[in-house]
C-alpha cells in the first residue's frame, strides 16, 4: 500500500511539474512574440520591456558586450535608428530547454527583412522568472 501510495505521489508530482513547464514554454513563446511585434511596430522601448531592466544585464553582439538594460537600449537606438533601419523581425525559436528552477534557455535565429538590405543571425538567451515574469537576463545574438 506504502509503495503504490508512493508511486502515485512521484506521478502526480511528475505531472504537475510537466504542466508548469509547459506553461512556462508559453509563457516565454509569448514573450517572443512580443518582441516580434514591438520591433515590427518599431517600438524599441516596448522591444525592451522583455529585458531585465538591471545594471546587470548582459547584451553580447557583434561589437562586443554591452551591460545593462539603458546601455542596451541605447545601442539599439544608435544601431537602428529609424523604423526602415529596424526592418521587418521574423524569429524561428530552435529549441526552449529548462535550466532549473526559474531558469531556461531560447536558442533560435533572427532575420530583418529592409529595403537597405536583409540581416540575419543567431541568438541564445538566458531568461529567469522574476517578480511572476520572465525576463532576458543574457542576450548573445550574432
Amino acid at each position: 500500500m506504502m509503495k503504490r501510495y508512493g508511486f502515485l505521489m512521484l506521478l502526480s508530482m511528475s505531472v504537475l511539474a510537466g504542466q508548469a513547464q509547459r506553461g512556462d514554454v508559453q509563457q516565454i513563446q509569448a514573450l517572443m512574440t512580443q518582441q516580434v511585434t514591438a520591433w515590427n511596430q518599431g517600438n524599441l522601448a516596448a522591444f525592451m520591456g522583455t529585458y531585465w531592466n538591471s545594471d546587470s544585464l548582459l547584451f553580447v553582439g557583434k561589437n562586443g558586450v554591452t551591460y545593462g538594460w539603458q546601455s542596451t537600449l541605447d545601442n539599439y537606438r544608435k544601431n537602428y535608428p529609424t523604423k526602415d533601419e529596424m526592418g521587418q523581425l521574423k524569429f524561428t525559436l530552435l529549441k526552449i530547454q529548462a535550466l532549473g528552477t526559474g531558469f531556461y534557455n531560447v536558442v533560435g535565429k533572427w532575420q530583418l527583412t529592409r529595403k537597405m538590405g536583409d540581416l540575419q543571425g543567431h541568438f541564445t538567451l538566458v531568461l529567469k522568472k522574476i517578480s511572476g515574469s520572465w525576463k532576458i537576463i543574457q542576450d548573445h545574438s550574432s
